[in-house]
């Protein structure tokens, strides 16, 4: 039972202070002044004053905590400001006397007063989401905390506290007395007496030192690193510093990210692994873990309840509400073995195997080497064209397997593919805790290992010593409750009529619990300890190995060229493709809205068939004669405008580019090229030369060649010029660059742009500007090259190409990406004499671009967007999805504007609309939250602060109405 200076103090309401009466004791006791704000306190009164430059907090405590308590707090703050490395912790201002602490008396009340420095950050509460690594900062900053914490030592810290999770038992039973809703006492109840249960026999073996016993989202304040990403770092409040479980700090913490966690308890890993990273926990405190946060989240649940009914007017404790019922309803909802589990296999304890020896044969009619594991994960051989996601495809590929060998089982430990639900937010329940056999029905099934039969109707469990077999598919005529000895017949396969059957095989630790049949893969590590593999009574080819992406990243970073750069940090491992989706090797399904590359999808099975059909038939270079080449340059010429009639094909934009740099010299004899300021067209030396984004070049602008030109970009969202009168400004720069050519008399080759202003996300240049450059360079002999690598083929949806939105004709057209559907194929479209004005170099020659494979690849890319309709879907579903890009814009501020065509679209985000300051952290912070939320999204322009969105033309009208809602989750929840 808690003591009565506890239990009385826990009854206690805030101190009854005014704003006013706060101010008067500013002035009098500390001679400042300023604008006070209250902040919020569960018992104490809080200030921030704003004084200048300066600010403070002031904190007036009721009389009833002692004196040396608030000495310990201050005490622990000069101890930590002595330490080099420690967190930032608050300045303690004095009053006018030399006095720390002052004994003051309101209203006949009595108070204790401190003022301390306020310190400066982003506090963590009121943000719904927490990356992960802001998750583990958290638990870093506990460790560090707790580690400088170790050497101090203060007798304010023994004292008696409701947090002090020790006496997290008493305290809860004292709590209870006041909460009047007995469903809610009951549930708070029953949670506490699980988890004093577990915390008992281990409670001799945790270490005791001081503990700060308060390093929560809502105490600590953070800064921003170099990436935008919060890092904390300071700690505000010292109001529950004592001398206790060292576990128990790191409980606190935990706790409190729970609200964060949207219902996963997992998301508390990495603040765990942060934390064991430099203050190692022992296995003991480790296995304590769990069922500290469980009774840190009863105390929270219960204390609030409390308060609120002593002090109903306390906005603080009510604001906090809603996020400790959700951390208690996380906690509780959670399987504490699993969690034990989780914790101890993350930072490195080991859960001990299952002693299998001596186990008997669980199919004693089979051969068990015989048995052939099926492959159902996301590398699976038989899974094509999207056949996984026919119903009980598994299944189906298991009885094939099964029929053609005789038995066959799925595999345990795998991520299964059929799982990967597409368009979730969430990561998919597929790695497999169990194996199906597919075998002969009648097949006998033994008990491998003695124990208790229970059963639940058709579903049996073996209840052994310390492990129990769960078995779906047998027919029996035992007993519930029957002893089973080992090596005893359980029954038979049952049939329903048919020569094969099927059983479930799945092994459990926990003798109370129905395990579920899957994981997430955030929960494998924890259900694989609770559930382990039972290969050893199948065989072992019946367990998958685990993919470890971290290794093969490795291996990339090792040996592939660092200048390759890979999307995302910690990149998912993809290893297949379907439509707009793409999977990693943990079978997550994500929404790839930045392949625009893949025109028709991943995998198109016409596509797929074709290639296979001509590869098995010819593949050789255009040098020799076959008909792919002469159809494939007919159907190019015939989409270009009249005139243009002769085709090159190369092997990508990059190259596309080049050659029609070249054409342009080779025409003119002349070397000067015009091109935009912040544009990109590949990275072969001539197309390099006219790439000026810096995004892609930080030194693009001092290392352009003297025969290049940039021109300002007419951006008539963030350029200099802006607004849709703003071209004839733009011309003007155009005008002098023209006119300093011709005043050296050099001429000028050409002029090569983007119809649409791709690069910054699908700008549409101003009207008529492609029309009066053209004329200006063709006036000076020169040509002019249109860039369709990214922003042609039909994906504007109203035009085929993007010079038709500026009703111009070029007299070179540049293609490639979706023209090849991901295969490496470009092409140059031109006039013929142009096109013949290169033999004064010699022939052209390319190895693989015009090879019979790539005209066929090329050929069916045509057909299946004229047959699939794919230009009018991208008109239609990309207006769907502009429509509801631009309602976000009105409803989320850091959206500025939102660009672009059909499923050429820039989402643009600036700090102020006014400004329009470039919201460069926060796009690459909302690009990875929107890869946790299962989409691929990458940004782009010159400030890396636009969304470019540009996804396969076969995107679903759901599949645009996911993006935007996963988008707004983003913008409402944080990121």
């Amino acid at each position: 039972m808690a003591d009565d200076a506890l239990a009385n103090r826990m009854q206690l309401p805030r101190p009854d202070t005014t704003p006013e009466e706060a101010a008067e004791i500013l002035q009098t006791h500390y001679g400042l002044s300023g604008t006070l704000s209250e902040l919020g306190s569960q018992q104490d009164r809080n200030y921030r004053i704003d004084a200048g430059d300066n600010a403070y907090v002031l904190k007036i405590c009721r009389a009833e905590y002692e004196l040396v308590e608030l000495e310990a707090q201050n005490a622990a703050i000069r101890h930590l400001r002595a330490k080099p490395d420690a967190p930032r912790v608050p300045d303690i201002i004095p009053s006018l006397n030399g006095r720390d602490i002052l004994a003051l008396t309101i209203r006949e009340q009595d108070y204790l007063v401190r003022l301390l420095g306020f310190l400066p950050g982003q506090t963590l509460t009121r943000r719904k989401h927490l990356p992960q690594a802001v998750a583990a900062g958290l638990g870093a900053l506990s460790a560090k905390l707790a580690r400088d914490l170790a050497d101090f030592d203060h007798p304010g810290l023994h004292r008696s506290l409701q947090w002090d999770l020790r006496r997290a038992g008493p305290v809860a039973v004292q709590l209870l007395s006041a909460i009047t809703d007995h469903e809610a006492r009951d549930r708070i109840a029953k949670a506490m007496v699980a988890a004093v249960k577990r915390i008992q026999p281990l409670a001799s073996g945790l270490r005791v030192q001081p503990v700060h016993h308060d390093v929560t989202d809502d105490n600590v304040v953070s800064h921003p690193d170099a990436h935008g990403q919060q890092v904390p770092d300071g700690v505000i409040d010292f109001g529950d510093i004592i001398q206790g479980w060292l576990v128990g700090d790191l409980a606190v913490t935990c706790a409190s990210l729970l609200h964060h966690a949207d219902g996963n308890p997992f998301y508390i890993l990495p603040a765990i692994k942060a934390y064991h990273a430099i203050y190692p926990l022992e296995e003991a405190e480790a296995k304590a873990l769990w069922p500290l946060i469980v009774a840190r989240a009863v105390i929270l649940a219960a204390s609030t309840e409390q308060q609120l009914a002593i002090d109903p007017d306390n906005d603080y404790v009510r604001g906090n509400l809603d996020f400790e019922r959700e951390i208690f309803d996380v906690a509780t909802e959670a399987q504490p073995d699993v969690m034990e589990a989780a914790i101890l296999r993350a930072i490195g304890f080991d859960v001990a195997p299952i002693a299998t020896e001596g186990w008997t044969a669980l199919l004693p009619d089979l051969d068990r080497q015989g048995i052939v594991a099926v492959d159902l994960s996301v590398t699976g051989p038989d899974f094509l064209d999207g056949n996984w996601q026919k119903p009980d495809m598994d299944w189906r590929l298991l009885a094939q397997a099964a029929i053609a060998s005789g038995a066959a089982a799925t595999r345990y430990g795998e991520f299964r593919l059929s799982l990967g639900a597409p368009r979730s937010m969430t990561a998919p329940q597929n790695f497999a805790l169990h194996s199906d056999i597919c075998l002969p029905a009648g097949t006998t099934v033994a008990a491998p290992f003695a124990g208790l039969l229970q059963r639940q109707g058709h579903h049996l469990v073996l209840a052994g010593e310390d492990i129990s077999l769960h078995l779906d598919g047998i027919e029996t005529t035992l007993d519930d409750g029957a002893p089973i000895e080992a090596g005893a017949t359980l029954g038979t396969i049952g049939s329903e009529g048919s020569a094969i059957g099927g059983l479930r095989v799945q092994l459990c630790r926990v003798p109370t619990l129905e395990p579920p049949l899957f994981a997430t893969a955030d929960q494998a590590e924890g259900w694989a300890a609770i559930c382990p593999s039972p290969a050893a009574l199948l065989n072992p080819s019946c367990e998958a190995p685990r993919p470890d992406a971290g290794v093969l990243l490795s291996l990339r970073n090792a040996r592939f060229a660092k200048p390759q750069k890979h999307y995302y940090e910690l990149p998912p491992q993809i290893e297949r493709g379907w439509r707009e989706f793409l999977f990693d090797i943990q079978g997550r399904c994500y929404l790839d809205m930045v392949n625009n590359v893949t025109t028709l999808g991943h995998a198109h099975p016409r596509l797929t068939a074709a290639v296979a059909q001509q590869w098995s038939r010819l593949n050789t270079n255009s040098r020799f004669h076959y008909s792919a080449v002469a159809e494939f340059s007919e159907r190019l010429a015939k989409l270009a405008p009249d005139g243009l009639d002769s085709v090159f094909l190369v092997n990508s934009g990059s190259e596309a580019n080049d050659l029609a740099i070249r054409l342009a010299w080779a025409h003119t004899a002349k070397k000067n090229i015009l091109c935009l300021l912040e544009a990109y067209h590949g990275w072969t030396v001539a197309s390099d030369a006219v790439s000026t984004s810096i995004a892609d070049n930080p030194q693009a602008l001092t290392t352009r060649p003297d025969w290049v030109h940039p021109v300002l970009s007419p951006n008539t969202y963030r350029g200099p010029f802006r607004g849709p009168d703003s071209g004839p400004d733009y011309l003007n720069d155009v005008t002098a660059k023209l006119q300093a050519i011709d005043e050296k008399g050099e001429g000028i080759a050409g002029f090569i742009a983007e119809p649409v202003y791709g690069n910054a996300g699908g700008i549409a240049l101003p009207e008529g500007y492609l029309a009066a450059v053209y004329d200006a360079v063709r006036e000076r002999g020169g040509l002019c090259i249109a860039d369709e690598v990214q922003v042609g083929y039909g994906r504007l949806g109203e035009h085929f190409w993007g010079f038709e939105t500026q009703g111009v004709t070029p007299d070179i057209i540049t293609i490639a990406k979706g023209m090849g559907n991901g295969h490496p194929l470009g092409a140059v479209i031109t006039r013929r004499e142009i096109a013949e004005s290169l033999e004064k170099e010699g022939y052209f020659f390319s190895s693989s671009g015009g090879s019979p494979v790539s005209c066929v690849v090329g050929l069916t890319v045509l057909d299946v967007i004229a047959d699939e309709n794919l230009q009018e879907n991208a008109r239609v579903v990309g207006d769907r999805l502009k429509a509801g890009l631009i309602a976000l814009m009105e409803r989320y501020p850091l959206i500025g504007a939102v660009h672009g065509s059909g499923l050429y679209l820039g989402v643009e985000f600036v700090r102020d609309r006014e400004t329009l300051t470039p919201a460069t952290d926060e796009t690459a912070a909302i690009c990875d939250r929107l890869l946790d939320l299962g989409v691929i999204m990458q940004p782009t322009g010159d400030h890396l602060n636009v969304l470019k969105i540009k996804p396969p033309l076969c995107l679903a009208p759901e599949s645009a109405d996911f993006f935007v809602e996963a988008l707004e989750k983003v913008l409402r929840d944080g990121f």
